[in-house]
């Protein structure tokens, strides 16, 4: 059974789903304590709403990749799966965002509350995370992004939940994140190691597929690589026998800061949302056309959307 926020459902139900969006990102508590930086009235609704439209297109689940540092309001999401019908299972773990309050602390404390979360639910709420994630980014597996992924790692393996990875894929910071993973025993299996569409580097998302992980190609449409060189390599990589651990998603954005204009003026919609105006169904609109276009079978999108994500949580 996988932990989504209204509560556990078998593997067998995920059915098309997305595996690295957000239904809302900020800091800490900052959705509760200033909201009306997050736009007009109506917030949870227009939420609701964005992923109502996702559902009667086909989306039946979504991972919710906001972590505490990203300023994960498990009850917004309940109420947001709750009202669009859209499972969502969301992470416990860290991102980027590690405050100097946390020196010292040892990566079995950290891993002891990631899985209360996994075990008991986010503090107050009896909501459980259904999936683990760590993170690094341009600057490299810094000492306390490694605190976060050997907590992480023991998580995994104390509850046999799996792990998303934020990872920099020019850099190739992932040959170090999975250093860690191997020395703290993790099943790599268990691991899928996203932003892998950042680049078009087919030796090393190979390298990482052959390490036993799933690749989270999940930046569409992107800032650094085109939206039809995404899709390329994506063919690319089914091409080359990899087509059972992809996992397109869009890290799309639903909720977030609406920032005023020179003119004084606050815009009904915040600066992500210009950039990918299909929010999640983005994939559906544009990259499953150019696949199909490409050669790919309606058979290896099931595969890519719904098998894939189930094998991911239930191997």
């Amino acid at each position: 059974m996988i932990n989504t926020v209204t509560g556990p459902i078998n593997a067998e139900d995920l059915g098309f789903t997305l595996m690295h969006e957000h239904v809302m990102v900020s800091a800490p508590n900052m959705y509760r304590t200033f909201p009306d930086l997050f736009g007009p009235e109506n917030r949870e609704q227009r939420a609701i709403d964005t992923l109502k439209r996702a559902k009667s297109e086909g989306i039946d689940t979504i991972i919710d990749a906001t972590t505490y540092d990203l300023g994960k309001d498990p009850q917004l999401l309940a109420e947001v799966s709750a009202g669009s019908g859209v499972n969502i299972i969301n992470v416990t773990g860290w991102w980027l965002d590690v405050p100097r309050f946390l020196s010292g602390v040892s990566p079995n404390q950290m891993a002891r509350e990631f899985v209360k979360d996994i075990e008991e639910g986010f503090r107050g709420t009896g909501i459980k995370a259904g999936i683990l994630k760590c993170a690094a980014d341009f600057q490299g597996v810094t000492v306390d992004l490694e605190l976060m992924a050997r907590a992480a790692s023991r998580a995994h393996v104390e509850t046999g939940i799996p792990m998303m990875v934020h990872s920099y894929p020019t850099g190739q910071v992932a040959r170090r994140q999975i250093e860690i993973f191997k020395e703290e025993g993790v099943d790599l299996t268990k691991v899928k190691i996203d932003h892998s569409n950042d680049t078009t580097d087919t030796e090393y998302l190979q390298w990482i597929l052959d390490q036993g992980c799933y690749l989270g190609l999940d930046r569409y449409p992107g800032q650094f690589v085109s939206p039809h060189m995404r899709t390329v390599t994506l063919k690319n990589l089914i091409d080359m026998g990899y087509g059972d651990r992809l996992c397109p998603s869009h890290d799309c954005i639903c909720l977030h800061i609406h920032k005023e204009q020179p003119d004084g003026t606050i815009p009904e919609e915040h600066d992500f949302f210009k950039s990918n105006m299909d929010q999640y169904l983005y994939i559906h609109r544009h990259v499953i056309p150019d696949l199909l276009e490409m050669g790919i079978t309606e058979e290896q999108v099931q595969q890519l959307f719904v098998d894939n994500p189930r094998q991911f949580f239930s191997s």
